[in-house]
């Protein structure tokens, strides 16, 4: 049976994923494109007809790219010659897709239309007429409901019917001069084009500024292409042409630009019927959520409700996780007995990396259940755009772009994610500015330590949920605004520059799919970074138990290294198990609080007190106070990135320099900020 290469290409928010995980099921892997950190997914498809793998490429908004997603989805469509393009576009903002469409034909002459989310457009009473888009188009079109497997058919059915077709390339009649330009370029560079490209587009981007791009041509047709007296005379021409018609390089892609959207317009306008109900109840709610009044104050709302499901909703399962735990801790002692291994190898092993494993799952997998999840269900609703829209102006302020706010709101629930996250911003400077200040708000694994502070010595004596997430809402403020102040900072010193243009799309409200947002969340995010939080939990499990228990002059490593950083910590409003605690917590936040507990008990292992009132009566008989707690809190806000973090930015810049600095400038903020806090209040 014939095997086909199928691109799947689309915009972000599409359904394309979906369409791809129904089309090829369990028979799918993911890896990295070559030379990027840009995920791609690739998986078998088959019908009576033929075998295909699919090749789900990035989602982007152009083929004009910016960003490592966005040059990946072009340079697979223009140089690795898929059989066919389906080209999934949502029914409910068709013009906005067909801009892709559009530009898709250009590069492949194999090209479908995949109009997805029909029940979503319904619901709208947007109207799409199918045939006479595919008219138009020149190409077939299929409707379907992604998360319906049966509206698939059709897609396949037209797949197998058009693989082998042979069609003619898209033709866009671009405006004066830059038309006649490309005519003059085609004419002389066509004998010599392979068959796999497009005589046009090919003269289209030897015209347009993208150097990028250029060099991969270059590459790609080799030096002798261009040596060719006939390709050097029409590329001389073409261009002189443009220069006496005063069309600089900017001017070349205003004219494309303009005439690809005027297009869109025009196909979208002759074949999409849209109700004033559903366009209108969208700006209703736009002017609400986006409002300079009401804006920050819903924004607070939406993450003050969420921070208070987290909090109220995460203590439950983990108290039961940390019974089975310790159930299952009882059992494995009990296997070490029985096989008579040595009393050492237990206490390391278990007592050391299980305890410690143990406390970060049960103290980290709830929330992270439950927290990604409603950060996704904002992003179905399609409110997250509406977030970024808000930020945008205090980050332009800064000199950033507007998109750090989604990287922001995303280390909420992990910084490591976040720093992954910050791809999606085109500039490099820009994506500096959010890698290097992403630690500033403080993630999952830090949340227990400061609901625990706020809970023991800052809601009076009590763990109210409500005032708990109250009052982390204020430390969040806290941190959003740090994140405002270095990223100005930042912007004026090492990292000067002008911030960088960019479209946000704000899409339509929709109607979330809450078992997929549940089951993409917690495959995707929630297990995903336990995974890697578990990695280096283990490693740091043993190292604490040996810092406890190896003694010198009868006296714990743990004990000897909190004694020598106490001065330090004194000046911090901290002490010097606390500060060692969080040196040691460096793998994981989530472990430093047991540590504390550990070292005020002189225990060897880690333990977990059985309620806040008893934690407070051991933190008070050690010195503890409000001040402390707030300090606390302030040095868990700002300090270093956890170990996965760093390894993340590591990963993402290449650069030792940047990261070294991703830790020193959040270590000497937390050192500057409870320094003055402390010297504030012993002035009273």
């Amino acid at each position: 049976m014939n095997n086909f290469t199928i691109a799947l290409a689309g915009n972000p928010n599409v359904g394309k994923s979906t369409i791809f995980n129904a089309l090829t099921g369990l028979k799918q892997h993911t890896g990295n494109w070559a030379g990027k950190t840009v995920e791609n997914a690739k998986g078998k498809c088959t019908t009576d007809n033929f075998s295909y793998t699919l090749v789900d490429i990035p989602g982007t908004y152009s083929l004009m790219a910016h960003s490592p997603e966005e040059e990946a989805a072009r340079d697979f469509l223009c140089f690795e010659n898929p059989q066919a393009v389906i080209v999934v576009c949502d029914a409910t903002c068709l013009e906005r897709n067909l801009n892709l469409v559009l530009q898709t034909m250009e590069i492949c002459k194999n090209v479908i239309v995949c109009v997805n989310l029909l029940d979503q457009a319904k619901a709208k009473k947007i109207n799409v007429n199918l045939p006479l888009l595919s008219s138009l188009l020149g190409v077939p079109v299929v409707g379907t409901v992604g998360h319906k497997k049966k509206s698939l058919k059709p897609l396949l059915n037209a797949l197998d019917n058009n693989v082998k077709a042979d069609n003619d390339y898209l033709k866009i009649e671009y405006k004066e001069p830059l038309n006649t330009a490309l005519d003059i370029l085609e004419k002389g560079i066509k004998p010599h084009c392979p068959d796999n490209i497009n005589p046009r587009w090919l003269s289209l981007k030897l015209l347009e500024p993208d150097f990028t791009l250029s060099n991969k041509i270059a590459a790609f047709l080799g030096e002798a292409f261009f040596k060719i007296p006939q390709v050097k005379t029409a590329i001389f021409s073409a261009k002189n042409h443009l220069e006496a018609n005063g069309v600089t390089c900017d001017g070349i892609k205003d004219l494309v630009v303009t005439s690809l959207i005027a297009k869109a317009e025009n196909i979208a306008a002759d074949t999409v019927y849209q109700g004033t109900a559903s366009h209108n109840a969208d700006r209703a709610l736009d002017k609400i959520f986006t409002s300079r009044v009401l804006g920050f104050p819903i924004m607070l709302l939406f993450l003050g409700l969420i921070f208070w499901i987290t909090i109220s909703g995460a203590n439950y399962p983990s108290a039961l996780l940390s019974q089975l735990f310790t159930f299952i801790e009882g059992k494995l002692s009990a296997l070490f007995l029985y096989l008579n291994a040595p009393l050492w190898l237990h206490n390391c092993l278990i007592s050391g990396v299980f305890r410690t494993v143990s406390w970060v799952v049960s103290v980290m997998l709830p929330p992270m259940a439950i927290f990604f999840p409603l950060f996704t269900l904002l992003e179905d609703l399609g409110y997250l755009p509406r977030i970024a829209f808000n930020l945008d102006k205090p980050f332009k302020a800064c000199n950033a772009c507007g998109k750090q706010a989604l990287t922001m709101c995303m280390g909420f629930g992990c910084n490591a994610v976040g720093v992954t996250g910050c791809r999606i911003i085109d500039s490099k400077r820009e994506r500096l500015l959010a890698i290097l200040t992403n630690n500033l708000v403080p993630c999952n694994g830090r949340f227990p330590t400061i609901i625990a502070c706020i809970g023991m010595f800052l809601v009076f004596g009590t763990a109210n949920s409500l005032f708990s997430a109250l009052a982390l809402l204020g430390v969040i403020v806290l941190g959003v605004s740090a994140t405002l102040l270095i990223t100005k900072l930042l912007s004026s010193t090492v990292l000067r520059g002008t911030p960088s243009a960019y479209t946000l799309e704000l899409p339509p409200y929709r109607k979330p799919q809450i078992t997929k947002i549940i089951v993409r969340s917690v495959l995707d995010r929630t297990l995903f970074v336990l995974g890697r939080s578990i990695a280096v939990a283990a490693p740091a499990g043993l190292l604490i138990w040996l810092l406890a228990n190896i003694t010198v002059s009868d006296v714990s490593i743990l004990s000897h290294c909190a004694a020598a950083l106490d001065p330090f910590a004194r000046l911090l409003g901290l002490d010097g198990v606390i500060l060692f605690a969080f040196i040691l917590g460096l793998p994981a936040n989530e472990i430093v609080i047991p540590i504390i507990i550990m070292a005020y008990l002189n225990n060897g292992s880690l333990i977990e007190l059985g309620s806040l009132s008893a934690m407070k009566e051991l933190f008070i008989l050690n010195g503890w106070t409000a001040n402390t707690a707030i300090s606390v809190i302030l040095f868990s806000l700002f300090h270093w990135p956890c170990a996965t973090t760093i390894l993340t930015i590591k990963k993402e810049t290449d650069s030792i320099g940047w990261t070294a600095l991703s830790v020193l400038l959040p270590t000497t903020l937390s050192i500057l900020v409870c320094m003055l806090f402390t010297f504030f209040v012993n002035l009273f």
